[in-house]
C-alpha cells in the first residue's frame, strides 16, 4: 500500500476499468462494495459500453446511492446514458418462483396437495433459491449478453454471496442425488428444469475472459481478513480470476494531527499484517474521501479525482456534536436489568460485534456471568475478546455442527424405517433448508440462558438476522398449527423477543447516510414485528475525536448532522468514538467503555 499521494489524472482509476462481461463486488459488510460497483458502473457506461448493474443483497442500497426506486426491472440511471440499474427483489422472485413450479399442477392435483405443495416452498430457503434462480439467468441468458457489454453485481455480504456463487455446483448435485423430490423444494421439476442453465452460471462464474471478482476491502485487520477468506472459498468453486480492492485509504498528508497520524499508522499496519493469500493478487486503492458518496455527480467524481473537491462543499452549519452517553452508560442501562438478553443487530461491517464484545466483557468484569454467542456465519467474536475474562463464556451457533445435531435428532425420533423410508428421510435432511431450522433452534436454546444470566449476541448482518426473526414466527406457528412438539425454549422465544425487561436489542451504525438509512429500515422493520429497539449506538464516530485534519474535518461535520438526525429519532443514543487502537483484545474493549 502506497500511502502517497497520486499524481492528478484524467483517466479514470485502473480500479475502474474492467475488460471482462462480468464483475463482482464482494467483501465483508461496511467496505463500500456498492459504492465502488456503481462508480465503476457509470465509468463503463461513460466509456461508451451498455451496462447493466444489479444487487443480490437482500438488504439493497443501490437504490440510496443512486437517488431512485429501484425494482426487478432494469430502470435507465438519469445523467448515465446506457447504464440501467435493479434489484433482485427475493419476495418477488420466491412469489415467481412459487407459481412456476405450483402453476403446471393446479387442476391436477387435488386441492390438498397443491396446499401441501405450497407449505413446502413458503420457507426462506425458497426465497433464496428464487433469487439464485435469478442470479442464473443473469448470467447465463444469450439476451443479456447482447443486450449489455457488462454486467456489475452488487454483492450481499461475503457469507451470503459465497452461499449464492456455490449453488450452481451444490443445486446440480442435489438434483443429480435426489431423483425422489425433496421437501423443502417441492417438485423437482421446477429445478431440473433449470439444471442446464445452473451449470452454464457456474462455467461462466469461471471463465476468467468472462468474470472478475473484486474482493473489496478496507485496510483494517478483519476486512482483510475476510477478503482472504473469501478468495480461498471463490478459488475453491473455480473462481480464481480475483483483484482487492482497498477501499478508504487516507492518502493525504496527515499535517500533524494526531487522528490522521493513527488513521495511517492502523492502516499501515494492517496491510502489512495482511494474510498471505492477499500477497498473490493485484491490488488497486481506492483513497478515502471527503464526503458520503451518493448521487451521480459524487460517483462519478470517485473515477476523476481531480473532481472530487468539488463534490460537496464543507457545511458551515453543521450542529456541534455533544457526546453525552458512551458505552459506558449502556453497560450501566443493561447491567440494570440484572440479567437477561442485549442483541446489537445493523448493517454489516458497522461494528456489533466489537459493541457485543465490549459490552459482554464489562458486564463479566462487574462480576456478572454472561454468555456471549453469535449468529453470523463469520463469527469474529473470538478474535475480538481475544483472552477471555473470568465469568465470560463464548459460544457460537455453527452452522454445520447445529445441523448435524438436528439431522441425528430427526432420525432418532423416526424410529424403525425400512432402507427406502430410511434414505428418503436422509436425503431430505440433506437439504439447504435443514439448516435454516437448526440455526433457528440453536438461537431460541441460546435466548434460554438468559433466566440466570446476561446473554450478549452478536448477529448476523441485517438481511440474515430479520430472516432468522421471520423464522421464529414461521416456525412457531407451523408447529402449533400442525400439533407438532414446541420445545420450550422455541415456545418461549416470541414472547422474550417482545419484551423490553428481557430483551435489549441495539441497532448499530456508523455516522453516514447509508447504514443510518440501512438503520433506520431495520428499525422500522422491528417495530414492525412487535420489536421495540432498546437504543442506537453511533459506532467509531471521527467527530468524536476533535480532529482538525481537512479531510477528516469535512467528514466530522457530516457526521455531526447525520448524529443530530438519529438523536431526533432514537429512544436512547450512544456514541462511540473512533479509536486509534483497533479494539481487539479485551483491554482494548474495556477502553471503549471506560
Amino acid at each position: 500500500m502506497s500511502l502517497t499521494v497520486p499524481a492528478p489524472t484524467t483517466a479514470a482509476p485502473e480500479w475502474s476499468r474492467w475488460t471482462t462481461p462480468f464483475a463482482f463486488f464482494t467483501g465483508k459488510g461496511g467496505v463500500g462494495k456498492t459504492t465502488i460497483a456503481a462508480s465503476s458502473a457509470i465509468a463503463l457506461a461513460d466509456r461508451g459500453g451498455r451496462v447493466l448493474i444489479v444487487s443480490t443483497d437482500p438488504a439493497s442500497n443501490l437504490g440510496d446511492v443512486f437517488g431512485l426506486e429501484v425494482g426487478s426491472d432494469p430502470l435507465p440511471v438519469p445523467l448515465v446514458e446506457r447504464l440501467e440499474v435493479m434489484d433482485i427483489d427475493p419476495e418477488a422472485a420466491a412469489l415467481a418462483f412459487r407459481e412456476r413450479v405450483v402453476g403446471p399442477y393446479r387442476g391436477v392435483l387435488p386441492a390438498t396437495s397443491i396446499a401441501a405443495m405450497e407449505e413446502q416452498l413458503a420457507g426462506a430457503c425458497t426465497v433464496e433459491i428464487a433469487a439464485f434462480d435469478q442470479f442464473t439467468a443473469l448470467l447465463a441468458d444469450p439476451d443479456i449478453r447482447r443486450r449489455y457489454d457488462h454486467v456489475v453485481f452488487d454483492t450481499a455480504p461475503t457469507g451470503h454471496t459465497l452461499r449464492l456463487l456455490s449453488l450452481p455446483a451444490a443445486w446440480s448435485g442435489y438434483i443429480e442425488k435426489s431423483p425422489q423430490g425433496a421437501s423443502c423444494l417441492g417438485p423437482l421439476a421446477g429445478l431440473e428444469a433449470q439444471q442446464s442453465r445452473y451449470q452454464a452460471a457456474l462455467d461462466a462464474l469461471a471463465d476468467p475472459s468472462l468474470t472478475t471478482v473484486a474482493l473489496v476491502s478496507r485496510p483494517e485487520a478483519s476486512a482483510l481478513a475476510e477478503a482472504a477468506r473469501a478468495g480461498a472459498e471463490l478459488a475453491g468453486i473455480g473462481i480464481d480470476n480475483q483483484r482487492l480492492l482497498l477501499n478508504g485509504v487516507l492518502l493525504d498528508d496527515p499535517a500533524g494531527d494526531a487522528t490522521a497520524i493513527a488513521i495511517q499508522a492502523r492502516q499501515q499496519e494492517a496491510w502489512a499484517d495482511r494474510p498471505a493469500a492477499l500477497t498473490e493478487l493485484a491490488v488497486a486503492e481506492v483513497p478515502l474521501v471527503p464526503s458520503t458518496l451518493t448521487g451521480v455527480e459524487a460517483l462519478r467524481a470517485l473515477v476523476s479525482p481531480q473532481e472530487l473537491v468539488n463534490v460537496t462543499d464543507p457545511d458551515e452549519d453543521a450542529p456541534a456534536l455533544h457526546v453525552t452517553d458512551s458505552l459506558r452508560a449502556l453497560v450501566d442501562d443493561v447491567e440494570a436489568g440484572g440479567h437477561g438478553v442485549f442483541m446489537t443487530m445493523g448493517k454489516g461491517g458497522v461494528g456489533k460485534t466489537t459493541v457485543a464484545s465490549a459490552v459482554a466483557v464489562a458486564l463479566a468484569d462487574r462480576g456478572h456471568r454472561v454468555i456471549l454467542s453469535t449468529t453470523d456465519p463469520a463469527a469474529h467474536v473470538a478474535r475480538a475478546v481475544g483472552e477471555v475474562p473470568d465469568g465470560l463464556e463464548l459460544q457460537r451457533i455453527d452452522p454445520v455442527a447445529e445441523t448435524a445435531r438436528y439431522s441425528a435428532e430427526v432420525m432418532d425420533a423416526a424410529g424403525e424405517l425400512d432402507e427406502d423410508g430410511r434414505a428418503l428421510l436422509e436425503e431430505d435432511l440433506r437439504s439447504p433448508c435443514t439448516e435454516e431450522i437448526a440455526v433457528f433452534r440453536a438461537f431460541a436454546r441460546t435466548m434460554a440462558q438468559a433466566e440466570d444470566a446476561f446473554v450478549v449476541l452478536d448477529t448476523a448482518p441485517t438481511g440474515h438476522t430479520l430472516l432468522l426473526l421471520d423464522a421464529s414466527s414461521a416456525y412457531h406457528q407451523q408447529l402449533a398449527s400442525t400439533g407438532g412438539e414446541v420445545a420450550d425454549e422455541v415456545r418461549a422465544l416470541l414472547p422474550r423477543l417482545r419484551d423490553p425487561e428481557q430483551v435489549r436489542i441495539a441497532v448499530v451504525t456508523l455516522p453516514e447516510s447509508t447504514p443510518i438509512l440501512e438503520a433506520s429500515r431495520l428499525s422500522d422493520d422491528l417495530i414492525r414485528a412487535g420489536i421495540t429497539p432498546y437504543g442506537w449506538i453511533v459506532n467509531s464516530s471521527l467527530a468524536a475525536t476533535g480532529t482538525q485534519h481537512p479531510l477528516l474535518e469535512d467528514r466530522a461535520r457530516q457526521e455531526a448532522r447525520q448524529i443530530s438526525e438519529v438523536a431526533a429519532a432514537a429512544q436512547r443514543l450512544y456514541i462511540s468514538s473512533w479509536r486509534a487502537q483497533a479494539p481487539e483484545g479485551a483491554e482494548r474493549l474495556r477502553e471503549l467503555v471506560a
